[in-house]
């Protein structure tokens, strides 16, 4: 079976982009969102915290390995018998050269890796349009949202796809 891996940065049209390779390729979509939302905010909330925390290091240190785990577990789940697109922002592992070897291990087979990337602007733009409580940290402090993203390339190879346009 084939998997695809879809990166990037908020709001650089990641969902957009799996969900119309998923539709193509006839593939279980696994979209770090919709596969967690809900339990992070029920645990955010039973924790006493802001349940739009999205980017905080607390949030980072208690959901985001936990997350993408799930969507590697649910992708070995159905990858015996239909591909899957995997849609997440994996921004840390863009800069770790052996991350594809590890997701071939998590995954048990290589995965084709998509990174998906618009201009920062034009990202402000869209997740103010979407108007997601979680996103507010990121706008109130856009600047600092900015330095800590990683608007590079990943390091290894990928298929890069460009929604500045769209």
């Amino acid at each position: 079976m084939e998997c695809h891996v879809v990166t990037g940065p908020a709001a650089a049209g990641k969902s957009t982009y799996g969900r119309a390779l998923a539709e193509q390729a006839g593939a279980v979509l696994l979209d770090s969102d919709a596969v967690s939302e809900r339990l992070v905010r029920a645990g955010l909330e039973l924790a006493g915290t802001d349940p739009d925390d999205r980017d905080s290091a607390d949030y980072k240190r208690a959901y985001r390995e936990a997350v993408y785990a799930t969507l590697f577990d649910l992708a070995r789940s159905h990858l015996g018998r239909l591909p899957v697109v995997i849609v997440g922002p994996f921004t840390r592992e863009g800069g770790e050269l052996d991350w594809p070897r590890r997701l071939e291990q998590a995954l048990g087979l290589v995965p084709r890796l998509h990174f998906v990337w618009c201009d920062p602007d034009q990202r402000r733009q869209r997740i103010a349009a979407r108007g997601e409580a979680r996103d507010r940290p990121k706008l109130e402090d856009w600047a600092g949202y900015l330095a800590s993203c990683r608007e590079e390339r990943p390091l290894w190879p990928h298929h890069f796809v460009d929604t500045s346009s769209r």
